[in-house]
């Protein structure tokens, strides 16, 4: 099924889900993805490798715009590239993540890569395919217009459970939940000033339900706000 120019806003915190649970949606409805927060890792890993000082605002202003960042909306086949090369691994690393709400905080970068994903998604409108984009923000700053809004979340010790497992994968890495959960935690602190939830995206608590129930109850909803629309297959 299709509805023509529908955004739905995904967010919430690392590890309650919102990636899969982001991408199955779009999967099942027909509708592109867009992984706002692999575009932040995008230029993240990139700054690290090219040794720029990510604790310095001016030196990450200055050189963001060196990162070329592609992005596809293939939900059945997400891509990150940076300069043309897959990076879709490379920013999934510990090092990524823990150093990635320094650079999201730059008030130049937030402004670069937000013109870029609010262009991504009205060339999904304008191609009448629809999008669900997922982030941080994405209902109260990027796309505040989308008509569909959630906010995932999840306790505390669930999402760093995940995120360990996520992690465990990674060689050479050693893993705790209790050492994710406190890196989880001091990232949290820093995205703070971007995880506003949107005034009327609906909350829907992970904790002690499955990947497949959320995607129910988003399609749900999805159903719910768009009764009377056109669907096309």
């Amino acid at each position: 099924m299709q509805h023509p120019g529908l955004v739905i806003a995904v967010d919430g915190p690392a590890g309650s889900g919102k990636s899969s649970a982001a991408r199955e949606v779009a999967r099942s409805l027909s509708l592109r993805y867009l992984d706002t927060g692999a575009m932040y890792r995008a230029l993240t890993w990139w700054l690290l490798a090219n040794h720029v000082d990510i604790a310095s605002t001016a030196a990450v202003a200055q050189h963001l715009r060196r990162a070329k960042i592609e992005i596809g909306t293939d939900p059945h086949a997400p891509a990150i590239r940076v300069g043309g090369a897959d990076v879709a691994g490379l920013i999934r690393t510990r090092e990524v993540t823990n150093a990635v709400s320094a650079v999201a905080a730059v008030p130049q970068v937030r402004a670069h890569l937000i013109a870029m994903q609010r262009e991504i998604i009205a060339r999904a409108v304008a191609a009448g395919e629809g999008i669900v984009a997922e982030g941080r923000d994405v209902g109260s700053v990027i796309a505040p217009e989308a008509p569909v809004k959630v906010f995932l979340t999840a306790s505390e010790a669930v999402r760093a459970r995940r995120r360990s497992a996520d992690l465990a994968g990674q060689p050479g890495v050693t893993v705790t939940v209790a050492l994710t959960q406190t890196e989880q935690a001091r990232r949290d602190r820093r995205d703070a000033p971007q995880m506003a939830r949107a005034a009327d995206a609906v909350e829907i608590d992970s904790t002690d339900i499955g990947l497949d129930e959320v995607i129910r109850e988003i399609v749900s909803l999805v159903m719910s706000r768009t009764a009377g629309a056109v669907w096309t297959s």
